[in-house]
Formats: C-alpha cells, sequence, structure tokens
C-alpha cells in the first residue's frame, strides 16, 4: 500500500507544481536539459493518445475501466507472495488513480515530461504513466524469472514442470 500512496502523491503533487507553481499552461513548452523539456499536453484519450475519438462519454468510460482495473491490482496486491508482484500492482494502481482525478478535476490527463534525442521524440507522459509502465515491466520481469525459478526448481527435484511435460 505505501507504493500505492507514494505513486498517487507524487504523481498529483507533480501536476499541482507543473499547474500552479510552474505554470507550465502559459509557457507551453520549456527546455529542462538536452533530451527532456517540460511540455504542456492535455490527454483527452487513454495511453499515448489511443482511442481519443469516443465523444463526450470518453472521460467516464476510461475512469470507469480504469477503477475497476485499480480494484483488481489491489486485490491482487493483497493475494499474492510476490514481493515484486504486490508493489507493481500498487504502483500501476495508484497511476491509474492519479489519471483519473485529472480526468475527474480537469476532464483531460494532465501531461508533462516530454523527452527526444537526435530527432526522435516520446509520447508525452507524468509521473502516473511512468508508475503504470514501470510496474507493469517490473511484473513481466519478476513473471518470467518466477516461471524459470519454478521449471530449474522442479528439474532439479525430478519433478515434471508442466502438466504439457507429463503427458497430459
Amino acid at each position: 500500500m505505501v507504493a500505492f500512496v507514494t505513486v498517487l502523491c507524487a504523481d498529483q503533487v507533480s501536476k499541482w507544481w507543473i499547474l500552479d507553481v510552474f505554470d507550465l499552461p502559459a509557457k507551453g513548452s520549456v527546455a529542462i536539459m538536452p533530451g527532456l523539456n517540460f511540455t504542456m499536453v492535455w490527454n483527452h484519450a487513454v495511453t499515448f493518445g489511443m482511442l481519443g475519438g469516443v465523444g463526450s462519454w470518453g472521460p467516464l468510460l476510461f475512469c470507469t475501466v480504469a477503477l475497476l482495473a485499480v480494484l483488481a491490482l489491489l486485490w491482487q496486491m493483497i493475494r499474492t507472495t510476490r514481493m515484486v508482484v504486490a508493489i507493481a500492482s500498487a504502483a500501476i494502481a495508484g497511476g491509474a488513480v492519479g489519471n483519473v482525478i485529472d480526468r475527474m478535476r480537469y476532464g483531460a490527463v494532465v501531461d508533462f515530461i516530454h523527452a527526444h534525442a537526435f530527432g526522435w521524440s516520446w509520447y508525452v507522459f507524468n509521473v502516473a504513466d511512468s508508475a503504470i509502465v514501470c510496474g507493469v515491466i517490473a511484473w513481466v520481469i519478476d513473471s518470467i524469472w518466477s516461471e524459470r525459478r519454478q521449471a530449474r526448481s522442479a528439474n532439479q527435484s525430478g519433478t515434471p514442470s508442466s502438466p504439457a511435460s507429463r503427458g497430459h
């Protein structure tokens, strides 16, 4: 639960600072260092601008789906015995809630981190998006390693590692 609260607070504080202290909406885009700008984007779609044309029902639809996913992620966080999966689930859920708060407050998600280099430009994103992506990557890597550990353990004990290897 610490990861959930940490991600949610970091996301909301960064958005408050970018909007109300730094006043990025008035500035548009500001170079922070080579390869990194703060660029104001009001994202009315979902991740990386997908599903932007769903109309006026979009924010309600996105919020509903996100909150259902958050419930599933929090349930997974409580049930899992794997620490990485628990932290990843909490980080993903915290990021999702951060973006839902934006949709409810502003009708769009506040995106402002813009990485670019050598003519390449990534989508503009925020702390919540970063937590979601990092959480998914950590979960996938942990799942792959966990399966390999189980297979290695099964092979060392002489036990087949899957139903297919037992002839089922």
